[in-house]
């Protein structure tokens, strides 16, 4: 089973600081301390390893799939690529509302620092890997609009050494329409349904070598400290963090693990339990219904490359997949809790941008609405004005210089 993001800080990395130092921490107590330390990237444990991916930490790989997460050959127009919604320089997302490629999306985009810790992927949760993630944009009409087949090519004819160095020979594709997908409609589904067995199965092994290149450039990205962590450290490490956060920002943290009961879902180190629940976000008039975790559960369980596929280097290890929740009224219009690191550099909020501040985001909470489907988790907090104003200011304090941590993100397209 895959390491949850959430961190438990042990007793005994706490008794390691000299007892003396703790009556001048800023009036926290112990049990705070502990909490402090658990929500810092320093309780941060190591990378999970991922089965499915035999070459998830292969040094070549993740700089097979840097280059292929920046080339926007990879789609039908030949201007998209991984980079054009997960922006290196925007903490790997895009600041819209709904993700554009060569349409618009349903959804709004999600960054991917320490996704690679996070066991189900996107805002319903239908992809269990990181790299099964990955190919779905690359079939999505709306985001990459490729096909297999296309994809196949485009390693072919500009890749095919280094993928060769790493998953063996390419198939022939001198039979092989440039054209070709399941996932497609028209000719190009039915290009894809005119060639043999040996042919799909081909295309599809280069296509899903293509996520899992791409995955092992996105497993390096990790989120990077910020002026929290910095205050969580100089606490523990010398007794006092004096004028790293402001009176306010210090409320706010004390808000934020107290009475407005932030840590229910927002906790460890990654500040999510990389679960879904309903809070009541409204609905937007201008788009299809969407129903969240119901249905991206089902769809986990038939998708072509879940953990349980021929396509998966580990088929026994799926015990996520094996123990998830896979249908009842709880899933309706439950989204995935994302991190709150980074929170202020990513408006607007929600998973199809309904909100445009964080000011906006506070006030749902506080006055916690009933869901427009399903049941809402949320209970009013009742927070003042000012109080709000507070907790808003400690989530600030999240946010980072860079969202790049172990990770060159630069286009070295060739």
């Amino acid at each position: 089973m895959k390491n949850r993001a959430i961190t438990a800080i042990t007793v005994a990395l706490l008794a390691a600081v000299p007892a003396a130092a703790l009556p001048s921490r800023g009036a926290w107590s112990t049990a705070q301390l502990e909490e402090l330390r658990a929500l810092s990237l320093a309780a941060l444990e190591p990378l999970p390893a991922d089965p499915t991916n035999r070459v998830a930490d292969d040094p070549a790989a993740a700089d097979l799939g840097r280059r292929l997460f920046f080339d926007t050959r990879l789609s039908s127009n030949g201007r998209v690529a991984c980079s054009t919604c997960h922006q290196p320089d925007r903490h790997f997302q895009d600041g819209t509302a709904l993700a554009t490629g060569v349409g618009t999306t349903g959804r709004r985009t999600m960054p991917i620092a320490a996704t690679a810790r996070i066991p189900f992927l996107f805002w319903d949760g239908r992809k269990d890997s990181l790299w099964a993630q990955a190919l779905g944009p690359l079939e999505s009409p709306v985001e990459h609009g490729g096909s297999r087949a296309l994809y196949a090519h485009v390693v072919a004819e500009h890749y095919a050494r280094d993928y060769e160095d790493l998953f063996g020979a390419l198939p022939d594709l001198s039979q092989v329409p440039r054209a070709a997908g399941p996932a497609a409609a028209g000719e190009v589904a039915s290009a894809w349904s005119r060639l043999d067995e040996v042919q799909r199965d081909g295309v599809t092994r280069v296509f899903v070598n293509i996520g899992k290149a791409i995955a092992a450039f996105e497993r390096r990205i990790d989120p990077a400290p910020s002026r929290f962590d910095d205050y969580v450290a100089q606490l523990v490490e010398k007794g006092s963090a004096d004028g790293l956060l402001s009176t306010d920002e210090v409320a706010g943290l004390r808000l934020f693990i107290g009475k407005a009961n932030c840590t229910r879902c927002h906790n460890g180190p990654l500040l999510t339990n990389g679960e879904f629940h309903n809070t009541g976000v409204p609905v937007r008039a201008d788009l299809p219904a969407d129903s969240g975790r119901l249905a991206g559960a089902a769809a986990v369980l038939r998708d072509e490359f879940n953990c349980r596929s021929r396509w998966s280097d580990a088929r026994a290890d799926c015990a996520e997949l094996d123990f998830m929740a896979a249908e009842g009224a709880v899933l309706e219009r439950a989204y995935k809790v994302p991190s709150l690191r980074d929170v202020a550099e990513r408006a607007p909020y929600m998973h199809a941008g309904q909100f445009a501040t964080l000011g906006d985001v506070l006030d749902h909470y506080n006055l916690a609405p009933a869901a427009p489907a399903g049941q809402s988790e949320l209970q009013p907090l009742d927070l003042e004005p000012a109080e709000l104003r507070q907790l808003e200011a400690f989530l600030r304090t999240l946010s980072s210089s860079s969202a790049v941590k172990g990770a060159v993100a630069r286009d070295a397209r060739r």
